[in-house]
């Protein structure tokens, strides 16, 4: 009987340690979690604070790149008058993938899929200029501003501007910012 009274009391003391030991191993646990994750959402805000107005300058310097290329635009601002059909051509060649080239690093702060998108509306552009260059009668010999005159005319005939989808895609994911 002293075994079994001994036993008991034991079981008295060791089964409540246990308890609160086991409830106090699950509190500290719940606590340190909370506090991980409080620390994750203070470092995410403090991140955000930080990448957000990078994010939305690089938007607004991808919009300036679409609106600086879109053919309208790109034949006003760059003069066609007194070059040649070629000599023209390789101006705006040139310059579209200058505006690209120097705002390649905006790409970092955008959805592949729309990078993807602003690549495709150069591409279009090119391909849009390519084409009217060589529809020309005679390419090597026509003006500049023929040139000019077949690329606006295309933009017309075809009532699509090759940026339009890529502008929407960019202000879309801006706006998805807020």
């Amino acid at each position: 009987m002293d075994t079994t009274a001994y036993v008991f009391d034991l079981l008295k003391i060791i089964l409540p340690a246990l308890i609160v030991a086991g409830s106090l191993y699950f509190l500290i646990q719940n606590y340190l979690e909370k506090e991980q994750q409080r620390r994750l959402i203070e470092l995410r805000l403090e991140n955000s604070k930080t990448t957000l107005p990078l994010r939305l300058q690089a938007y607004e310097r991808v919009t300036l790149l679409l609106e600086r290329i879109t053919p309208n635009n790109l034949l006003v601002r760059l003069s066609s008058a007194g070059q040649t059909a070629s000599e023209y051509h390789r101006l705006l060649m040139t310059e579209i993938r200058a505006e690209y080239e120097h705002n390649l690093s905006q790409q970092l702060y955008m959805s592949p899929e729309t990078w993807e998108q602003v690549k495709q509306a150069k591409e279009n552009i090119l391909t849009m200029i390519n084409k009217a260059y060589h529809a020309l009668p005679t390419p090597q010999q026509a003006r500049g501003t023929e040139l000019a005159k077949r690329v606006l005319e295309t933009l017309i005939t075809d009532e699509v501007d090759p940026t339009t989808q890529a502008l929407l895609a960019v202000k879309r994911e801006a706006s998805g910012l807020f």
